[in-house]
């Protein structure tokens, strides 16, 4: 039993080895099938080479892959496994085919109506809900094989113990493994992020100042020729387009500066009350224009050290693009509570606008992207620069057509 244990321990190893050598950089989309493929190859390999105990029992691990996939993946992931398992297990005849067929529909039915829930947990909770499932699963399982026995002998319980001990054993060690890769995959991400942070927050600092002195003296001649009554009228508005242009240039230089480090003149320690009130003002008008209600809330006692300008425009980007995400829906709610939990501040901005993919998510933040077709990228890039200096975390939970919601957490 215990070769045929290592063999089914590497057959639930593949998936996460091949993802990791070959898929772990790839688009979103692609990566689910990719892992449900994996996942369906794994479950008929543990099929193939079940435990065939010394008492004339025998039982797989294929409910492992399954299981992780229904709670990952929901009812959309999980169908095409539920099919194949069926499928394979007709072919493969025997005794318990009927129950096998009536038991992997119970679970297609029950455990993905708790994958909203179970991905709304942290690393550890996951790790011991999985598990869980693994145990109710198999007891579920022996319970019907039980009324089915007719009498619990000594042969009986042993396969009780083996299949307790190696299903929630296996779940566990697989669900250790999976959450390490997606902890490894954020850490990376949230590093390759704070550098390309720093690397536009250093460029920002050294070379917005100098483009600004020459841009304002050239703006200040500008208007004194402007003034000049031998000008035609043709060459008034040369100069009028040279100002707005430079206004321009000014507006981008102004984006570039917000990068740059906090300003002592600006740092307060404060619970981000004034602020977030402030902000929610100043967007009204706006989001009055777009016939988009705002809904606040503000419950926080917590206090942290930042730099008031900066917060204050993170919000205000974030807002706008709230209310601008509703502008083709003709209007909705935009959703702001702050508030706090474990000694972090809490601040949650959600739409129902036109949402966004997973691969939109996925780039949010990097320099030049925007979901909008004029946009430049920068003011996610300032938000997602903001919170970095606070030492803060962004989580974005969205959903095509539905809307979405961005979660920072500032720890205090």
């Amino acid at each position: 039993m215990f070769e045929t244990l290592l063999l089914n321990f590497l057959f639930l190893l593949f998936p996460i080895l091949i993802f990791l050598i070959f898929f772990e950089n790839r688009a979103f989309a692609y990566n689910s099938k990719i892992l449900v493929l994996l996942s369906a190859v794994t479950m008929c390999l543990c099929i193939a080479k079940p435990f065939k105990l010394d008492i004339g029992y025998i039982f797989d691990l294929r409910y492992v892959p399954f299981i992780i996939v229904a709670l990952f993946g929901g009812y959309k992931s999980v169908l095409p496994l539920y099919i194949l398992l069926n499928i394979y297990r007709f072919y493969v005849g025997g005794e318990g085919t009927l129950h096998s067929f009536l038991f992997a529909t119970a679970i297609l039915i029950l455990i993905p109506l708790y994958s909203k829930r179970f991905l709304k947990l942290d690393s550890k909770g996951r790790i011991i809900a999985a598990s869980g499932i693994a145990f109710l699963t198999m007891g579920f399982y022996l319970l019907i094989l039980s009324f089915a026995q007719g009498m619990l002998n000594r042969e009986f319980w042993i396969l009780t113990l083996n299949a307790f001990t190696t299903h929630v054993g296996v779940m566990s060690i697989n669900m250790i493994l999976i959450e390490k890769i997606i902890t490894n995959i954020k850490n990376r991400d949230r590093i390759m992020q704070s550098e390309r942070l720093n690397v536009v927050s250093e460029l920002a600092a050294s070379v917005s100042h100098e483009i600004r002195n020459p841009l304002t003296v050239t703006s200040g001649f500008l208007q004194l020729l402007n003034k000049s009554k031998t000008m035609t009228q043709e060459e008034k508005g040369f100069i009028e387009l040279s100002l707005q242009e430079l206004q321009r240039a000014e507006k981008i230089v102004s984006d570039y500066l917000s990068f740059a480090k906090p300003q002592s003149d600006n740092m307060v320690y404060s619970n981000m009350k004034a602020e977030s009130e402030y902000t929610k003002n100043i967007i009204m008008p706006f989001a009055t224009m777009h016939k988009v209600e705002v809904q606040f809330s503000f419950n926080n006692s917590l206090n942290k050290s930042y730099d008031r300008n900066q917060i204050q425009q993170c919000l205000i980007n974030l807002y706008k693009n709230g209310i601008e995400a509703m502008k083709d829906t003709e209007g909705g709610t935009l959703f702001i509570d702050i508030s706090e939990k474990k000694q972090n501040i809490m601040i949650s901005i959600k739409d129902n606008g036109v949402g966004m993919t997973k691969d939109e998510i996925s780039r949010l933040g990097k320099p030049y992207y925007s979901t909008k077709a004029e946009g430049t990228g920068l003011g996610m890039l300032m938000v997602y620069s903001t919170i970095d200096k606070v030492k803060g975390t962004i989580e974005v939970d969205s959903e095509k057509g539905k809307g979405t919601t961005f979660l920072i957490t500032i720890p205090t």
